[in-house]
């Protein structure tokens, strides 16, 4: 493995000298190099979400909205007969988007008042922040992070990332019905267009889960994990785009004796085609190898395929996104390694300048590859979704009605068997102040 690694980054650097010397400016500047794009198996930033009005930049925005919904089958496989609660949620929002020549910055924080009638120990307070930035540092060296912490004790709305082009870095799908979780996300990239067709770049991500009072999450782990990727870019047409990349992720979670550890390297190779300015397709796969560890048991390792395809179409009134991808995986609150198997769509349509509405949906499969205790059984999944459907009243206030449904079946796991399924549905109101900001 070390051998191929070391073969792979060298044909890296041999590309890239090889594109500086096919590149030599000339005296009327004929060589300076167009600019290319990053296609989404590569790319750090999900596909966009916001249409119409709500694509902008340069502006301060804050506001508050107010929620009132019924959440039904809260207690579904613990009794009888299923308990509903009625949620009264205040939500003051407040975000900011900067954008120069050189540089692109989003701050945004959502803290939130959740109140609970009958059950009032369910009481919750959120906080949620996201933060985006993009630094050219030359016009073909750019750099860009994002980071993303979310409080919150809903497992409705949980897989608020969005959709992108990347496989899992972590095992998605498991959210405790109304536990208190702490997660944070940050990604960093670096790009560098070495040549007029060749592109090359490097990342690295961090994830971070903690339940603060383990007793409500039986037979969910804290978690972490740390990877890094590099990649080759190459344009091959205006339309097409083919790479490859390397990946490495190391993830543990952290049951009460001992370490659980998955540790995973992929070669992937990618194919990216833009049929024209608002939609693009993405195909990618190659070898993985994962390697398992936990104490007292032996060290298991293995080799599998990992496969990706997206596809996104970005109009003026209309956005849509979907991937699908599997892996191997590790994390994300369970022990040992799975097979991943993870579908996501989204999308977004303004139907008039006051009506608005949205789709989006997960469906996650995890099969346990390792035979370790407490791993998930065979064919452990959840299915999450979601409809929208808002009208503006005036510039600052809007209307909003939400449907969601969350379904989970993980046997082995204690905090997710008893609440298999839950849906909820929600009235909002929402008041908004934006004022832009100067160049």
């Amino acid at each position: 493995m070390v051998a191929m690694l070391e073969r792979v980054f060298l044909y890296l650097l041999i590309a890239t000298a090889t594109s500086w010397s096919q590149v030599t400016p000339s005296a009327s500047g004929g060589g300076t190099p167009t600019q290319m794009m990053t296609p989404p198996p590569v790319s750090g930033i999900g596909f966009p979400t916001a249409v119409g009005a709500e694509v902008r930049s340069n502006y301060l925005r804050a506001g508050m909205t107010f929620d009132a919904a019924y959440v039904d089958h809260l207690y579904a496989g613990s009794g009888s007969t299923s308990i509903g609660e009625t949620e009264f949620s205040v939500f003051p929002t407040i975000d900011f988007d900067t954008t120069s020549a050189r540089q692109h910055a989003t701050v945004a924080y959502n803290p939130g008042f959740t109140f609970y009638r009958p059950s009032s120990a369910l009481n919750e307070v959120d906080n949620n922040a996201a933060l985006t930035y993009t630094l050219s540092l030359t016009p073909h060296l750019t750099l860009s992070a994002a980071d993303r912490f979310v409080d919150s004790s809903s497992s409705f709305n949980s897989t608020g990332g969005g959709v992108s082009g990347l496989t899992e870095s972590s095992t998605p799908g498991a959210i405790p019905p109304f536990a208190k979780r702490l997660t944070n996300l940050a990604d960093v990239e670096l790009t560098m267009q070495t040549g007029l067709n060749v592109m090359v770049g490097g990342s690295g991500s961090s994830t971070a889960l903690h339940y603060p009072d383990s007793a409500e999450t039986p037979g969910l782990f804290d978690s972490s994990s740390l990877g890094g990727s590099v990649f080759y870019n190459h344009r091959i047409s205006t339309r097409r785009y083919v790479g490859v990349t390397y990946q490495y992720q190391d993830s543990e979670s952290y049951p009460a004796k001992g370490v659980s550890s998955t540790h995973t390297q992929t070669i992937m190779g990618y194919f990216t085609f833009y049929a024209g300015p608002k939609l693009s397709l993405s195909v990618s796969g190659g070898p993985q190898h994962y390697s398992v560890d936990q104490t007292p048991l032996a060290t298991s390792a293995s080799w599998g395929p990992s496969v990706s395809a997206s596809v996104g179409w970005q109009g003026t009134h209309t956005n849509f996104a979907g991937s699908y991808s599997q892996s191997v995986t590790g994390g994300g609150g369970l022990l040992g390694a799975y097979h991943n198997r993870a579908a996501q769509v989204a999308a977004r349509w303004q139907l008039s300048r006051t009506w608005t509405t949205g789709v989006s949906g997960t469906y996650f499969v995890n099969d346990s590859v390792t035979p370790l205790v407490l791993a998930g059984s065979a064919n452990d999944h959840s299915l999450t979704g979601s409809a929208t459907l808002e009208h503006a009243i005036g510039e600052q206030f809007s209307l909003g009605f939400n449907y969601a449904h969350v379904h989970q079946s993980y046997g082995d796991v204690l905090a997710l068997s008893s609440n298999p399924d839950s849906d909820s549905e929600t009235v909002s109101i929402s008041w908004q102040f934006a004022r832009p900001l100067g160049k």
